[in-house]
């Protein structure tokens, strides 16, 4: 068995490198055409060796990403509507389920830490909206792209900090509780600091509508991000009710039960706020009802973890972190669908200043980590907190760039610049901490973990 699982590995390394060497021989035969199902089964091939690949592990996400790309620039029906359905829609309640994991995640300690490190978490956010935003628009205006695809590179800029910046800091040597704290902390300012930068910089290139924009990310960030705390609490809590099987046979019944009342309950909110057009009770039925879907998206997926909780843990009597290693791979599969569902629909685009775009990308990551790190040095901050700023800035949401900019500014183009700087920063951002982390904070007494590989 041993020797089977060494062996397929290797072959799969083989075959994905067979598979290159027979694009590479179509191309210069001019085959073109016939490349498509070469370039994806190699891309395949390499993404599935990485995951089993004691280095490469580490790079398997952006090489699935590298695969669904390919996949949707070969073939881009595939990934514009099934069975007369609009994939676009599944967007949101993807990027719903990705926030909701990244809830899970979290603690209320780890957005009440900031009364206990607030001049560093000060400083992150004010790098963290001020840097990027301004560097995407700077960009932007150097390279003379059209209005809304520089709308995309300043909305991937305006966004909060991606959850890969938390492992990112940890292999860094950085602070890690300061990551978790600068994430959470940039998500919870995200409705309104998001909203405001893209009203500021790109007002004048797209139509930007800040209450519109500001409840979309409420809906599809906060609400998800707010029942993944919920269902944090129902998967480690140590207090007796967490182990039993009637309160998490109630929290099932009450998840599932919140998700049916609110949709029923919809058409009389609407009516109040008819009733009550413009006055303060109606906006806030308002912000409810725009809520919707991450309230039942939310409800659904309490429900569906204690469920699981109740079945896999009290009844199986299985222990260990299932939803650890569930979440990952769900995450990483609606990252992959969305970047595949956003090219298919600029494929165009992509061709005409796909080459343009990514070196914009690379220039404006890299000016994140760059400035991040710099000023938190001009400010006084220890090397580990320059290092986790850094990471912090460098490192943006793109599924949340991606999806504002399909509902709300309407715009595949715009969704372009955050389809590429996604799977851009996880290169990035590895080589980056891979090279930090051999670099140990000695001066401070830091223990830098030891970098883990498989």
């Amino acid at each position: 068995m041993t020797n089977t699982s060494r062996k397929a590995p290797r072959f799969l390394g083989w075959l994905s490198l067979l598979l290159t060497v027979v694009v590479l021989a179509l191309l210069l035969m001019g085959y073109r055409s016939q490349v498509g199902p070469f370039a994806i089964g190699a891309l395949t091939c390499f993404a599935l060796f990485c995951m089993s690949h004691r280095v490469l592990k580490s790079y398997a996400f952006t090489a699935w990403v590298f695969a669904f790309v390919a996949g949707s620039m070969f073939y881009p029906q595939a990934f514009m509507t099934w069975a007369g359905w609009d994939l676009g829609k599944l967007i949101v309640p993807l990027i719903q389920i990705i926030m909701f994991g990244m809830g899970t995640t979290l603690s209320v300690a780890d957005f009440t830490r900031v009364l206990k490190m607030p001049w560093p978490v000060f400083i992150g956010m004010v790098l963290q909206f001020s840097i990027m935003p301004l560097a995407g628009f700077t960009v932007a205006s150097l390279f003379g792209f059209r209005p809304e695809i520089a709308a995309g590179l300043i909305l991937i800029g305006s966004c909060p900090g991606g959850v890969a910046s938390n492992l990112m800091a940890y292999l860094a040597g950085g602070d890690v509780a300061l990551s978790v704290t600068m994430t959470s902390c940039s998500t919870l300012m995200s409705p309104v600091m998001t909203p405001f930068m893209m009203k500021l910089l790109a007002g004048r290139l797209v139509d930007v509508k800040f209450v519109a924009m500001m409840l979309s990310i409420i809906n599809m960030i906060i609400v998800p991000v707010l029942a993944g705390l919920v269902a944090n609490r129902i998967l480690y809590s140590r207090s007796p009710w967490a182990s039993r099987k009637g309160p998490l046979a109630l929290l099932t019944a009450a998840g599932f039960g919140a998700a049916v009342l609110t949709i029923v309950l919809q058409s009389i909110l609407l009516a109040l706020i008819a009733r009550f057009e413009g006055s303060l009770v109606a906006a806030l039925l308002g912000a409810v009802v725009a809520s919707r879907d991450g309230i039942v998206i939310g409800s659904i997926l309490i429900g569906a973890v204690a469920l699981t909780k109740l079945i896999v843990s009290l009844v199986l009597g299985r222990s260990g972190n299932w939803m650890d290693r569930v979440l990952p791979v769900v995450s990483m599969a609606g990252i992959c669908l969305i970047i595949a569902i956003i090219t298919a629909r600029s494929r165009q685009d992509l061709l005409t200043v796909g080459g343009l775009l990514i070196v914009a990308v690379v220039i404006h990551n890299s000016v994140g980590y760059i400035l991040g790190y710099w000023l938190s040095r001009l400010v006084r901050l220890d090397e580990r907190t320059c290092r986790t700023v850094a990471i912090e800035v460098g490192l943006q949401n793109g599924g949340m760039a991606s999806a504002l900019a399909m509902n709300v500014l309407k715009s595949a183009e715009a969704a372009l610049a955050p389809a590429i700087f996604g799977p851009w920063m996880n290169v990035s951002g590895s080589v980056l901490a891979t090279w930090w982390h051999r670099k140990p904070v000695r001066a401070v007494g830091v223990a830098v973990p030891e970098l883990k590989t498989a």
